[in-house]
């Protein structure tokens, strides 16, 4: 096995996960905050997607999913850049959508646009230093999507 073919397998289970948490629950429900504070599972599985969506398209030098469409049809009061990172109470109860089909169809494309990148990587390419300079992010892609899979997992029904 190769680290893309683990990468693939990873963003692949993340998939999993994201559909057993958000599947057949309502709009409502996706919105819940516990203690009217905690994120949401909307937020959690927006915030996961957009990150990585955000990472990756800028690792592989392509456009992102969010701009290509998903921003529109989500219609959330944020900046089309918005990532999630540093929200506050208020930005996160912005994170409303109108169906779990919504939220987990933009999650799909992501991950598929995802795996087709990793699958084309070798283990040299997880070295390749990307967006150097960057406060928030880590800089070299096996770094960057190494923390990823595991991020925004530990929320459950």
């Amino acid at each position: 096995m190769t680290s893309a073919d683990l990468l693939a397998d990873a963003f692949g289970r993340i998939r999993e996960v994201v559909h057993e948490a958000a599947d057949g629950l309502s709009p409502d429900q996706l919105a819940l905050r516990p203690g009217g504070q905690a994120n949401s599972i909307a937020w959690l599985i927006w915030h996961l997607t957009r990150v990585t969506d955000d990472h990756v398209a800028d690792a592989a030098g392509t456009g992102q999913a969010w701009a290509d469409g998903w921003a529109a049809r989500f219609g959330l009061p944020l900046d089309i850049a918005d990532t999630g990172y540093g929200h506050g109470s208020g930005e996160v109860a912005a994170v409303r959508v109108a169906s779990a089909g919504l939220l987990t169809g933009y999650h799909d494309a992501v991950i598929e646009q995802t795996t087709r990148y990793v699958r084309d990587l070798a283990d040299a390419d997880l070295d390749r230093i990307v967006g150097a300079g960057h406060p928030v992010r880590d800089p070299a892609p096996g770094i960057r999507q190494g923390p990823t899979p595991g991020t925004g997992l530990p929320f459950s029904r």
